[in-house]
């Protein structure tokens, strides 16, 4: 089969940080403004003025978007190196407070500030996004409405934010608790057709919810602009070969549920509420507790479920050229832990020592 069309694009979000007191610092745009000469618009601002925002390019494949990732990786390292910043990846910061971190100056991030009050300006959290290419948007609905049951599954290999504003908050991922307070987030509903998709984002826009399609924030969306199914679940992770993993299985995923498609097969539709109890689980435990199996109606070790899903995507990832990307990349996450339990394992290590846990962050950002 040509699986071509599921090509893959993904964005990252850095901690800008201050070298001497390994807290969050403004870079008043001078990383962006620079590297923008350099990778032009794969780097932007976000609303906080300590976070730099990346993004590939179209990939046809993950060796292309691992060179991407790399590049980008390397490029804002080095600008911000060169400011006099230095640079880090995970969902949350260990211990710099958000009241103490500026906004950027721009109209849409003082709206919606305005907007959403103190749910925005604590809102300091650093996400992965991985757009997967589809051949339409009817698809898109089709494989975003059987990949969310597997959300939670891929969530627990990506948890990287155990510290918040200077506590072990006992969560593996408490980025997601943190985004928790923004209207539509979490586990996006069930969908019958692209219309109806449509005509719920129509609706928002007609009633003031919204004023455009982006302002949905889901864990997973069918793009409002491109043919793409967007995984927005993930802590960004700390390490380059975990984002190329964590983007080799969604792609993986999503091309296994078209494949089933093609031979007139669905993997069963689990409703939100039931997908939500394990996105719970996995933030809380990471891949160290249960989800729940909704076909055996039991608990099932985490772990035990992520060995599951590589032999469900198992027949595709060849076709893909993905087999080592997958298998290992997940194995060793397995094996070594997440960031999550590689941050509280230095944390543990050092007595308490969130600027040693900062520095470990920092010390895994390039290979």
């Amino acid at each position: 089969m040509n699986y071509g069309a599921f090509t893959l694009g993904i964005e990252e979000e850095y901690m800008v940080m201050d070298p001497q007191t390994r807290e969050l610092r403004s870079h008043e745009q001078k990383i962006v403004e620079q590297a923008q000469k350099v990778i032009k618009d794969k780097v932007k601002a976000e609303m906080h003025q300590a976070v730099v925002e990346v993004g590939t390019q179209i990939c046809a494949n993950i060796e292309e978007a691992y060179q991407d990732v790399l590049l980008l990786r390397k490029t804002i390292t080095q600008i911000a190196g060169d400011l006099g910043f230095s640079i880090g990846a995970a969902g949350t910061h260990p211990f710099s407070k958000w009241e103490k971190q500026l906004i950027t100056d721009h109209p849409r991030y003082f709206e919606l500030v305005n907007e959403m009050q103190d749910a925005a300006r604590s809102n300091l959290i650093f996400g992965l996004h991985v757009h997967v290419g589809m051949e339409n948007r009817e698809m898109a609905l089709h494989i975003a409405n059987s990949v969310r049951y597997f959300l939670p599954h891929v969530f627990a290999l990506s948890t990287n934010s155990p510290f918040w504003e200077g506590r072990n908050t006992g969560f593996k991922s408490f980025r997601t608790k943190v985004f928790d307070k923004f209207p539509r987030t979490g586990i996006p509903d069930y969908f019958t057709s692209i219309e109806e998709y449509d005509n719920f984002i129509k609706l928002l826009v007609k009633t003031n919810c919204i004023d455009n399609a982006k302002k949905v924030w889901w864990d997973l969306r069918v793009h409002p602009f491109f043919n793409t199914v967007e995984f927005r679940i993930c802590d960004v992770p700390l390490t380059l070969q975990e984002t190329i993993t964590l983007a080799a299985l969604f792609q993986a995923i999503c091309v296994k549920i078209y494949k089933l498609r093609t031979q007139n097969l669905n993997f069963i539709i689990y409703n939100r509420a039931l997908v939500n109890e394990n996105k719970w689980r996995a933030s809380r435990y990471g891949i160290d507790g249960n989800l729940i199996d909704f076909g055996k109606e039991m608990e099932v070790n985490t772990r035990a479920l992520i060995y599951e899903l590589l032999d469900f995507v198992d027949d595709v990832l060849d076709d893909l050229g993905t087999r080592s990307v997958v298998t290992d990349g997940v194995n060793r996450i397995l094996a070594e832990g997440t960031g999550a339990d590689k941050q509280l394992k230095v944390f543990e290590e050092t007595g308490g020592d969130l600027v040693k846990v900062v520095d470990y962050i920092q010390s895994q950002f390039l290979p």
